[in-house]
């Protein structure tokens, strides 16, 4: 009876634990709504408009093509075409290395004139743009609850309220997808752009893997606006919809009687 007793308490205490969080979740989210994504729209339009962000900088962001790394002082010397060679195997602190022979490039061991370092300038763009779409996940993933939750029973008939807030809650997913994948993009770049370094590196004499290094300097400074053009758009997008909406969202059927999950 003890167990019994104690087991009841304890899913009393989860359930009372639920309806808490519920509770506290649908004051935030309408409240994100309501205040925080007409200050994230003036935000990001403020970004948009400062001169750090300007298109008229994007030259100052571009590195030269010398990347700290020397140029071949003599050029390749030309080996005598034949059948390719094979690919020798040994083990080495008991990993299996492959040689491969007959592959043009540079040994690399270490840059002759220090490290290379990343492109700083928009480094300090990625990291003040990150958290903000950090942010931005979290409050759309809290509106997206709050949406689900006031979704009432399943029922035949009058379920136009409920197709708006399906309707809305689909919006909503979109921009958090769309937030989540901006994030991924932005820590792509540093493992891009790592490659093309250690191919100027390894093949001093292309210059075409140094003009790539500069083109995807350029294509990260337009994402980085990109992204706060579409991060602008999209919560001004949502805050229009449900505003628009609310009290459709908030009570889906003209009953007086709320059902939620």
């Amino acid at each position: 009876m003890a167990s019994e007793k104690s087991t009841t308490n304890g899913e009393t205490d989860y359930t009372k634990k639920l309806s808490d969080y519920k509770k506290n979740l649908l004051i935030q989210a309408e409240k994100i709504v309501l205040e925080e994504f007409p200050k994230r729209v003036v935000q990001f339009n403020e970004l948009l408009d400062d001169e750090q962000f300007s298109y008229e900088l994007l030259s100052s962001y571009l590195p030269d093509l010398d990347f700290n790394l020397p140029r071949p002082e003599e050029p390749a010397k030309t080996e005598e075409v034949g059948p390719p060679k094979k690919r020798k195997r040994f083990e080495q602190n008991g990993e299996l290395i492959t040689d491969e022979t007959g592959v043009s490039g540079t040994p690399v061991y270490g840059f002759v004139n220090g490290p290379v370092k990343c492109n700083k300038k928009l480094a300090d763009l990625t990291d003040l743009v990150r958290p903000l779409l950090r942010n931005a996940v979290e409050d759309v993933n809290k509106v997206k609850m709050w949406i689900l939750f006031l979704i009432p029973r399943i029922e035949d008939g009058n379920n136009f309220g409920v197709s708006i807030q399906e309707e809305t809650l689909s919006e909503v997913r979109t921009v958090e997808s769309e937030a989540a994948s901006f994030l991924d993009q932005m820590s792509r770049y540093f493992v891009s752009r790592a490659r093309l370094v250690t191919k100027v590196a390894k093949y001093p004499h292309v210059d075409d893997y140094r003009r790539a290094i500069v083109d995807l300097d350029e294509k990260q400074f337009i994402n980085i606006r990109l992204v706060l053009t579409e991060m602008r758009n999209h919560f001004a997008t949502l805050h229009d919809m449900i505003t628009k909406n609310l009290e459709k969202i908030k009570k889906p059927r003209s009953s007086n009687i709320d059902h939620m999950y």
